[in-house]
């Protein structure tokens, strides 16, 4: 059944796939079904090589039945400044994903959803010079993996009211705004694979004073840390508030213990998380051609229980992955 000949008063889903050889009309016609059929999850995989401009509708991205949006992009050139608007009323959900771009750094996103609770941003690099956040007081939880520079330094700010926060980033290239608060902020999960992460877990905790629950991850497959002087960690200077009153659950998967910066953070936070309830390290099986690890792994097993704590009541518990 073709979409024209679909005559359900509401399509639940549309997902397009759009290329540069799409002509603008076809775009037309399909917002223009998208808007009637009072579509409630919208997705769009765009892939532009050639850089030929194509034009969406501003009623694409700002119809009022629109509750999930998710934006794909395989490959992208720029020629002149891609802007994306997003201002629908009713979005809950808004999922950007990037590939590869080319070209003129001079495109982005205008992001003004007050509805909006769920937020995932990835991949955005080259082309996009910002992602502007600008309303978005009901967010409950915001996933930003791998954006730029000029990118992450637009979305931070934006995500104050977030419960929950997802980051993938590299401390390199952040610099937060002076006296920016997370006072919502109850969970934190960061990715340790990037060179001095440890920067951006301090900025947090500091700026992070309800945070309950904290979960580090190193992914299995990639370090960006290999062969790399991240330098040394500077320790908060005074102790977080979240330490001292909130911090209940600590979970690290996966910790590098062959770099003594990593088993400062762990050290620091046993020390200082006054109301922590439970910390759990998820270790992996070392294989038989890494056994130059275990030693060092078998010492900072040893030192964890020896540890002073600052909760007496907090659980320790070491387990292998599966």
């Amino acid at each position: 059944m073709s979409l024209l000949s679909h005559k359900a008063p509401v399509l639940e889903t549309l997902h397009l796939k759009v290329s540069d050889r799409c002509e603008d009309v076809y775009i037309g016609i399909w917002a223009g079904i998208a808007v009637t059929r009072h579509v409630r999850e919208l997705e769009l995989d765009l892939r532009f090589l050639c850089g030929n401009p194509v034009r969406f509708p501003s009623c694409l991205f700002c119809f009022d039945t629109l509750e999930t949006l998710k934006l794909n992009y395989s490959s992208f050139h720029y020629n002149d400044g891609v802007r994306f608007v997003v201002e629908s009323p009713s979005l809950k959900t808004l999922s950007i994903s990037g590939g590869e771009t080319y070209g003129k750094q001079n495109g982005g996103y205008v992001i003004n959803v007050p509805s909006l609770q769920h937020l995932s941003i990835q991949m955005l690099k080259g082309g996009y010079e910002y992602c502007l956040i600008e309303n978005a007081p009901e967010l409950v939880d915001a996933n930003i993996i791998n954006v730029s520079h000029t990118t992450n330094e637009t979305i931070k700010g934006s995500l104050e009211s977030a419960r929950r926060l997802s980051l993938d980033l590299s401390p390199l290239e952040i610099a937060y705004p002076t006296g920016m608060i997370f006072y919502q902020l109850v969970s934190l999960e960061m990715y340790t694979h990037k060179v001095a992460w440890w920067n951006l877990l301090t900025l947090m905790l500091d700026s992070s004073p309800k945070l309950q629950v904290l979960k580090l991850i190193d992914p299995k497959l990639v370090s960006d840390k290999k062969d790399m002087d991240p330098g040394k960690w500077n320790q908060p200077e005074s102790v977080p508030e979240c330490l001292v009153s909130h911090l209940e659950t600590f979970v690290w998967t996966r910790p590098d213990w062959i770099r003594e910066e990593e088993k400062e953070v762990a050290r620091y936070i046993l020390r200082n998380a006054q109301q922590l309830k439970k910390a759990t390290f998820i270790i992996d099986p070392i294989e038989p051609k890494r056994l130059f690890r275990l030693a060092k792994r078998r010492e900072m097993l040893n030192e964890l229980p020896a540890v002073i704590m600052a909760s007496k009541s907090c659980n320790l518990v070491v387990v292998e992955s599966e």
